[in-house]
């Protein structure tokens, strides 16, 4: 067993967040399987795994000790040599980065190397703006994420202040975060929004929405614009007012307009007469509306960026300008 103390740095995340930037080498499944097993015990307990940490909290892990090892040059992070990376806007604090679709985040069992996160810190080590060797040092982290198969912006903090503000900011809804879809037919009405309550199935990590109220379900709502029609689809931009897992794909498809090409929740049939292999989905427009003070992120209030060339918007509506 070893004990590590949470210190002003760590401070706000979540418990298995904590875990992915401490124990780099210790895979995210496995991690969730042992806070559940309660082999992660915070201050002599079990925790959920969204339990977010205080400083001075006492963290027991019962992990076996291949997984502390420092990190060397064979890890994943030193080993992307070329890191590949959309930079939209870069700052001595943050990077805003237009993930491509096929691209997953984090490291997990099936892809350890060519992950968002790896090539942001591969960038930064061959900028010489962080090194996993200096004593103590902030690993650069991910202020919020998107699923494998959906592209668009990603917030990365370079410093745990950044991290700390962002995620706060995101919590209080002082961030506006747009995405595009398609969808087969046409919404009734053009404009609304979807309210329910989604349900997540960890085993099969999918969800599943209800329109009332079921134990473990929290209420999700999405605010949707039709923005274009054509050919029997439809291109929507949506804001999610509640960040539930996978909530703009399985609200619309409970609604009956599956997101096109979307695996999970869309149709087979779908898939094969367009031809896509993953969900026509973009995280295309970041809006920061500050109400309270941002600290080292006050220069960006006001700011705002956007995605202006989205591979399924040129395909399906080639004459809409973003």
């Amino acid at each position: 067993m070893k004990e590590r103390t949470i210190g002003p740095d760590d401070a706000g995340q979540r418990l298995d967040r904590y875990l992915a930037k401490a124990l780099p080498l210790l895979p995210a499944p496995l991690a969730q399987k042992y806070i559940r097993l309660k082999r992660v015990k915070l201050n002599g307990k079990g925790a959920r795994r969204d339990t977010r940490l205080q400083t001075g909290d006492v963290l027991q892990l019962y992990i076996n000790d291949e997984f502390f090892d420092t990190p060397s040059r064979d890890n994943a992070f030193l080993s992307v040599f070329r890191p590949q990376l959309d930079i939209v806007y870069e700052d001595e604090n943050l990077l805003l980065i237009n993930k491509r679709p096929g691209v997953v985040v984090h490291p997990d069992q099936h892809e350890r190397v060519h992950t968002l996160i790896t090539h942001i810190q591969a960038y930064l080590y061959q900028k010489k703006e962080w090194s996993p060797y200096w004593a103590h040092a902030f690993a650069p982290a991910l202020c919020n994420r998107i699923d494998r198969n959906t592209g668009g912006l990603v917030i990365a903090a370079k410093n745990a202040e950044t991290l700390r503000v962002m995620n706060q900011k995101i919590r209080d809804r002082e961030l506006t975060k747009l995405y595009l879809c398609v969808v087969r037919g046409n919404m009734n009405p053009p404009e609304g929004q979807l309210k329910g309550f989604i349900l997540k199935n960890e085993d099969k990590a999918q969800v599943k929405v209800y329109d009332r109220p079921v134990p473990g379900a929290k209420t999700a709502l999405t605010l949707y614009k039709t923005l274009a029609v054509g050919n029997g689809l439809s291109l929507l931009e949506c804001d999610l007012i509640t960040g539930r897992t996978h909530q703009i794909r399985a609200q619309l498809a409970a609604a009956g307009h599956p997101l096109l090409g979307d695996g999970k929740y869309g149709r087979e049939r779908d898939k094969k007469q367009y031809g896509r292999a993953y969900q026509a989905l973009c995280s295309y427009k970041l809006r920061f509306q500050f109400t309270t003070d941002a600290g080292c992120l006050n220069h960006l209030n006001g700011r705002e960026w956007t995605v202006r060339e989205v591979d399924f918007v040129q395909e399906y509506f080639p004459n809409f300008q973003l």
